[in-house]
């Protein structure tokens, strides 16, 4: 239902975007947003956007990263930059319906490199 895209291996100071699909019966939202997680710690919130286009990010990514959504498409994006070795983490998407469902997409691996 949510897929995933954008993994990959950039050099600190490099710049990747993340997209993530919404399909079946995801059609709206109330929010969508990305977290991250590193082995042996706790998956924490990345940025997240409203249907309101409201949006909130973590303290380490501001200025950094942004997110956004092409609401035709059902796609949120994450474009990031300037990007450190800590930002290395499997990134996952995440919806939020209307109904309070949480839906998760597969994860994905970003690697920087210093």
């Amino acid at each position: 239902q949510l897929q995933a895209f954008g993994r990959g291996l950039v050099q600190a100071g490099g710049s990747l975007r993340l997209s993530c699909a919404a399909s079946g019966s995801i059609f709206t939202f109330n929010y969508m947003g990305w977290y991250r997680q590193v082995p042996g710690k706790q998956r924490e919130l990345v940025a997240r956007i409203s249907s309101g286009v409201a949006t909130n990010y973590a303290d380490s990514v501001k200025g950094r990263f942004t997110i956004s959504t092409d609401n035709a498409k059902n796609t949120v994006y994450l474009q990031m930059n300037s990007l450190k070795p800590d930002d290395t983490a499997v990134y996952s998407c995440n919806v939020i319906s209307p109904m309070g469902i949480n839906y998760w997409g597969k994860g994905t691996l970003v690697t920087v490199s210093s």
